[in-house]
């Protein structure tokens, strides 16, 4: 630190909104309620008995909760410690979060106690954990009992006992190099092992205010926390509401029902989530057109126009932001424009589906050829999405040969397809392995997905390439209808051939009562395109 430079960390946002907003509600979950002031003496306090127990700069402590308040503590309370914070996606099968747990060389995991089954189990494969920290949720409605499970040689701790443990003293919510991890998260592993994506404290910093900005945060905002914190450490919104001084809603699980309950009861502002979760609060029988606006920044998956046309009708605003875990989470944003308010509800809502244009904290977002040169701005030609700067990770940890590749001629490559638009707005696509390639033509299906989904009884849609004897591949959708609508598959045909070129349309529909996802609401279109090439010995690549 010097006079006139001092190293940024997302830690100085609870340090300040503690001093500033001392007795202003930070938290509510159920019936609890923590001030700034408390929320900022529990991340001490967790921080302090980390220390005691062990806890060394540079090591990894892994969190397996759900959006509790605890796990919002730990987001300041691991690198207050020094530690690097590894967040545990809550639906990992016992073999992957034992991966994780040994891939990361976390020393201690905090979990909650409905995780402790899983938790037994994984650790007979986990030999560096000897100590586990369980919290118990008063507010759940099923928990396991700690002194039931047998933890494989490591030794359980209630966490109320374990934050008693170190001293009461203040912390500097400071660090010397600001490039240090702050925390590593895991990819999803749908092609392969998971790989741990390191955040350091400057880029996390610098994200937060890209999303005070573009989701528009303020003092009197009120955020729902649909979104998993252990994704991305929850698009770093934990510490962009901490920093601007709004008010966490807490969140168990994500029920249509109970987020409507929270909505109506605490007069929700924000919230994010996957196009998939915004389905789920639409269609909910809560659901009702709101007295106020409630800004949802979405991502994951394009939206189609007829998602966000029917979340304005019900009052819902919408920004659409696109980003990876590799960066932070959101990168670009869908920068609204004067004029669009003019145009026809469905012309703007097309707009408004693009990936648009970096977020003010990031470097512009690029649509390259194989040769690193720059797609021509005409809405058609494809090209792969690169991304680099600030809000691009460190690396993948311990795997300097699969950050070599993806940071290959110096700009990330994020494996996304899209095209530039001559206003300089980036559009999705498809991911590279998932466009359909039929008879040497390319076919987006996001586009065909986009066609489906404006038909009145979709309600979810995936489409995938499947094996064709004569064009090697083409599309097939799978279709979630909505409760009360029969439809027949001939008609959701055609209905796509009016709406975009022939060929494109799927020649099969699967109807299902739902469709494969991750715990962030992303559709697993691996898990479709399994089952549809398992007869096959590969895929066919073009």
């Amino acid at each position: 630190m010097s006079v006139s430079n001092t190293a940024l960390t997302p830690l100085s946002f609870l340090e300040r909104s503690a001093r500033v907003f001392p007795n202003k509600t930070a938290v509510v979950y159920g019936k609890r309620r923590l001030t700034y002031r408390e929320l900022a003496a529990q991340a001490t306090a967790m921080a302090h008995a980390m220390r005691a127990g062990g806890i060394q700069p540079g090591d990894r402590v892994a969190y397996l909760m759900p959006n509790l308040p605890e796990m919002l503590v730990a987001q300041f309370a691991v690198p207050l410690a020094g530690g690097v914070l590894v967040s545990v996606n809550t639906r990992l099968s016992d073999e992957e979060i034992a991966y994780i747990l040994n891939h990361s060389g976390a020393k201690v995991l905090v979990t909650d106690s409905a995780f402790l089954p899983q938790v037994a189990s994984a650790l007979h494969n986990v030999p560096a954990i000897t100590e586990v920290v369980v919290f118990e949720d008063s507010e759940a409605e099923e928990t396991a009992d700690p002194e039931a499970v047998a933890l494989a040689g490591a030794r359980l701790v209630r966490y109320d006992d374990f934050t008693l443990r170190g001293s009461s003293d203040p912390l500097e919510w400071a660090v010397e190099d600001e490039l240090a991890p702050i925390s590593i998260n895991y990819t999803s592993g749908t092609t392969g092992k998971p790989k741990g994506v390191v955040y350091t404290h400057r880029g996390a910093y610098l994200n937060c205010f890209g999303e005070i900005v573009h989701s528009s945060f303020d003092q009197d905002s009120v955020y729902l926390w649909t979104l998993p914190m252990f994704h991305c450490n929850g698009w770093c919104t934990q510490w962009a509401l901490t920093g601007i001084g709004g008010t966490h809603v807490c969140l168990r699980e994500v029920r249509g029902d109970v987020i409507w309950e929270l909505i109506q009861e605490h007069r929700v502002t924000h919230l994010n989530g996957a196009p998939t979760v915004v389905t789920t609060i639409m269609n909910a029988p809560q659901a009702a057109k709101l007295d106020y606006s409630l800004l949802i920044t979405t991502a994951g998956a394009p939206p189609s126009p007829t998602t966000i046309l029917q979340m304005e009708q019900m009052g819902f605003q919408i920004v659409h932001v696109y980003g990876l875990t590799e960066s932070y989470g959101p990168y670009s944003v869908c920068q609204s424009q004067p004029g669009w308010s003019a145009l026809e509800p469905q012309e703007r809502a097309t707009l408004q589906a693009r990936q648009g244009v970096s977020m003010v904290q990031a470097e512009r977002v690029r649509v390259v050829d194989e040769k690193m040169k720059d797609v021509p701005a005409d809405s058609l030609t494809m090209g792969e999405i690169v991304l680099r700067g600030n809000n691009v990770m460190a690396g993948y940890y311990r795997d300097p040969q699969g950050t070599a590749d993806a940071f290959s001629g110096g700009w990330f490559h994020t494996g996304d397809l899209g095209v530039m638009h001559p206003d300089g707005y980036v559009e999705l696509r498809d991911r590279a392995k998932d466009v359909v390639i039929s008879g040497g033509e390319n076919i987006s299906t996001v586009e065909v997905e986009q066609a489906l989904m404006s038909h009145p009884a979709v309600l979810e849609v995936a489409v995938i390439g499947v094996p064709d004897e004569k064009w090697g591949e083409r599309p097939k959708a799978f279709v979630v209808l909505k409760d009360g609508f029969l439809v027949e598959e001939s008609e959701l045909i055609d209905h796509v051939r009016v709406k975009i070129a022939r060929y494109k349309a799927p020649r099969n529909v699967d109807f299902l009562v739902e469709l494969p996802k991750t715990s962030t609401g992303k559709i697993q279109k691996f898990a479709l395109r399994d089952r549809e090439w398992a007869s096959k010995t590969h895929r066919v690549q073009g």
